[in-house]
């Protein structure tokens, strides 16, 4: 330590340490993810408000996350040809207009069909990229740092977006005269969702100029590591922009991620759901409810590169997923809506601690060539495994009802958490060994 400044990885927190494009897709997180957060948080509610039976909005959100997967790999494609910039504007556009087709689509099934997908896919493509863009744009020993900042900032605007999306929209329609139990008050709050997009698309076209036809090497270079752009004459011969240098280390990279997201597809997209015909929560009181549990994750990642210092990047993951099993099963099992809200709160900061940390690791651990194809393949994997719980939630709420349909769900999700844990423990923990013993070497 020199001159009275704090530790390098004590620093963290100093916005002027990122690179200037970080910093500017950190602020995108943060506007345009507090719309992301308003669809999460309402749409199923709209949804039923509009005359939705559980089993078609089980349909909407199969179809929605199968949409969101198909459109991962080309996404990571086309910004390694024409920059990350382009894919990060066209998907916010494209948000844009799904937001214009639910709004006419009244209570048409087809057209709610279209835009859930249109939606999901534009949202899946924008998240592809993030990963990569990061990755290219910071230094190694700020990564945690910035991957965990950049979770943070997200889970703020589920805070942010659940309490004042809901408190103003309620306040609106109460002034306008509309039903607050009705459709009208979701239409206020995709305006809302409207003008968070244009901001967001607003600070992505002050991102750097990144198609491979502008940007020389030297520029990409002093990116913290290069860029997966331009391709190099090797990645020629690859279809779709797919490059995969290691299949095993490749597969049980995606691996656990997988069985989480089965899990996590039977359970997660319905919890407004599960809450509201559980507990009878109105639409504010059900906001509130996820902004807690969103308020719990921020303070949660903002501690995890730490631990991560601490126990390293494995082993930091292993600890707060299985750490968050028990209060699965306080959430799925619990009559009591203060244990029940609780279990929302600690599960959710637990599970998604860990995200950034795993996802710094996995970028780190592929070729550079490779990222943009890993997060793809995460993100279509994830959205596969919310196709099938999805479908296993319709199905289960067909045959079984309510009660007994969460049941099964929550036995499900209990299930695969722990064994997608182990599984990433058993291949991942000797790095953490590895990387500990050259520390100390050091």
């Amino acid at each position: 330590m020199t001159g009275g400044r704090a530790p390098s990885s004590f620093r963290w927190r100093f916005w002027g340490r990122y690179h200037r494009d970080a910093r500017l897709i950190l602020i995108t997180s943060l506007v345009a993810g507090a719309a992301i957060s308003l669809w999460w948080i309402d749409f199923n509610l709209y949804l039923e408000a509009t005359g939705l039976s559980t089993a078609t909005i089980g349909l909407v959100a199969t179809l929605a996350s199968l949409a969101g997967g198909v459109v991962a790999f080309p996404a990571s494609a086309a910004s390694d040809r024409v920059g990350r910039r382009a894919v990060f504007a066209g998907a916010l556009v494209a948000s844009l207009v799904a937001l214009g087709v639910l709004v006419v689509a009244g209570a048409s099934v087809p057209l709610i069909i279209l835009a859930a997908m249109l939606w999901s896919a534009s949202n899946n493509a924008f998240g592809v990229v993030v990963p990569p863009f990061l990755t290219e744009r910071s230094e190694r020993e700020h990564r945690n740092e910035l991957f965990a900042l950049q979770s943070a900032i997200q889970n703020v605007t589920n805070v942010v977006a659940a309490v004042l999306g809901g408190v103003v929209a309620v306040l609106v329609a109460g002034a306008l005269g509309i039903d607050q139990a009705g459709r009208g008050v979701y239409l206020i709050i995709l305006v809302i969702m409207a003008v968070l997009l244009v901001a967001g698309l607003v600070s992505v076209r002050f991102l750097a100029d990144d198609r491979p036809g502008t940007v020389a090497g030297p520029s990409l270079r002093r990116l913290g590591e290069p860029a997966a752009f331009p391709p190099d004459p090797r990645q020629r011969r690859v279809r779709l922009g797919i490059v995969i240098r290691n299949r095993g280390r490749f597969a049980k990279l995606v691996l656990p991620g997988f069985l989480i997201s089965i899990g996590a597809g039977q359970v997660i997209p319905f919890l407004n759901l599960y809450v509201k015909q559980k507990f009878g929560l109105d639409l504010a009181e059900l906001n509130a409810v996820f902004a807690l549990t969103s308020l719990g994750t921020v303070a949660a990642i903002l501690l995890q590169p730490r631990l991560a210092r601490r126990f390293g990047q494995v082993a930091s993951v292993v600890i707060v997923q299985g750490a968050s099993i028990p209060f699965l099963i306080v959430l799925g099992f619990s009559p009591v809506l203060w244990t029940v809200v609780a279990a929302m709160a600690v599960r959710s900061s637990l599970m998604n601690a860990g995200n950034p940390i795993a996802n710094a690791f996995a970028m780190e651990t592929v070729d550079p060539a490779e990222r943009a194809t890993l997060s793809a393949a995460t993100s279509v994997l994830w959205q596969l495994g919310w196709v099938i719980g999805g479908i296993w939630y319709a199905s289960l709420q067909a045959t079984l009802g309510f009660e007994a349909g969460y049941t099964v769900n929550f036995i499900t999700i209990i299930t695969l958490y722990t064994f997608a844990t182990i599984l990433y423990w058993w291949w991942f923990h000797a790095h953490d060994r590895r990387k500990m013993a050259a520390r100390a070497a050091v």
